[in-house]
């Protein structure tokens, strides 16, 4: 990426966080990202309404109110009808109204393989932006959605489970990441960092944060809630080519406890979609942001681990 220098920048890739930030007044953040990918359900409406609230979910994370969206979609358009693809579309416009924000336009290529997503743009102010970098020795850990889309998607894929049977994970997927930043903001600043959890799993964008902050993090395998069925589908092969590239890179900054077994450490780096928040927050109000998301009807709010002092990124899981 080339770098951009300009004190209107505030965040840009450099920290690897969720979205760009970028000032146009003193009292005004414009915050945006962009995310797209191929199906995951088989349903066009349910997998239009996945893919708009994980776009949107990057806005939350930095604790920014989503503006607009822009449509990204690859279509073939001699492979399947226009039917389909705009019963994606009414999904993705359905969460942008749950989300208060409007779709205005778009871009869509001809593609041998579907792909829908969207550019989300928001606002914050300057002062209000949770970033991933601001977490320090002794923070709290909470995490706002369970862990297991990935292992729980493949197995669909793989005729393991129904369609009926993914109505958890199709839930939790479609549950925006409003209430969890709402929780966050009402808290002020003891809220010292955040991020989603999605591609990389739960240690992969851990570890971003924490290599962010210059700090490492102890994380409670039992602490950390994991959707149902996703621990037998992992023993059973379900397990996304992601997640596998996911547990090999954590190799390289994650050590285990003896008792931690295989599976559990698989799901730990399972790769999400639309996931939770992750968010570090001062120990002493720990108890008051779980109350916060319970209020807020997150899908869980777990306190799973803390920040610690050692090595940049460094987990370790007990």
């Amino acid at each position: 990426m080339p770098v951009a220098t300009d004190p209107r920048i505030l965040v840009d890739a450099a920290s690897r966080d969720d979205a760009a930030v970028f000032q146009v007044a003193p009292d005004r953040a414009i915050v945006a990202t962009v995310d797209f990918f191929t199906p995951i359900v088989d349903d066009p409406y349910d997998f239009g309404r996945i893919a708009a609230t994980n776009a949107f979910s990057d806005l939350y994370a930095m604790g920014a109110a989503p503006l607009f969206a822009l449509n990204l979609v690859g279509w073939p358009r001699e492979g399947l009808p226009f039917e389909l693809l705009g019963e994606v579309i009414r999904g993705g416009a359905d969460v942008a109204r749950a989300a208060g924000a409007f779709v205005l336009g778009g871009h869509s290529v001809d593609d041998p393989e579907p792909k829908y997503g969207m550019a989300a743009v928001g606002e914050a102010r300057p002062d209000k932006i949770v970033t991933n970098a601001g977490a320090g020795p002794g923070d709290v850990l909470v995490l706002t959605k369970p862990l297991g889309t990935g292992v729980l998607t493949t197995a669909l894929k793989r005729d393991l489970v129904s369609e009926a049977d993914l109505a958890e994970a199709v839930s939790t997927m479609t549950t925006l990441n409003a209430g969890a930043a709402r929780a966050m903001l009402t808290l002020g600043g003891v809220v010292h960092a955040a991020t989603d959890v999605t591609g990389f799993g739960l240690l992969g964008h851990l570890r971003t944060l924490l290599e962010a902050s210059k700090a490492a993090a102890e994380i409670e395998a039992a602490a950390v809630p994991l959707l149902t069925g996703a621990r037998e589908l992992a023993q059973r092969g379900a397990v996304p080519g992601g997640t596998t590239r996911n547990i090999e890179s954590a190799a390289e900054t994650v050590t285990f406890a003896s008792g931690v077994d295989a599976t559990v450490r698989l799901l730990l780096s399972d790769a999400q979609t639309s996931g939770g928040l992750l968010i570090a927050v001062a120990p002493q109000q720990a108890d008051a942001l779980v109350e916060a998301l319970k209020r807020e009807a997150t899908p869980v709010a777990a306190a799973i681990g803390r920040v610690v002092a050692g090595p940049a990124g460094y987990i370790r899981v007990a």
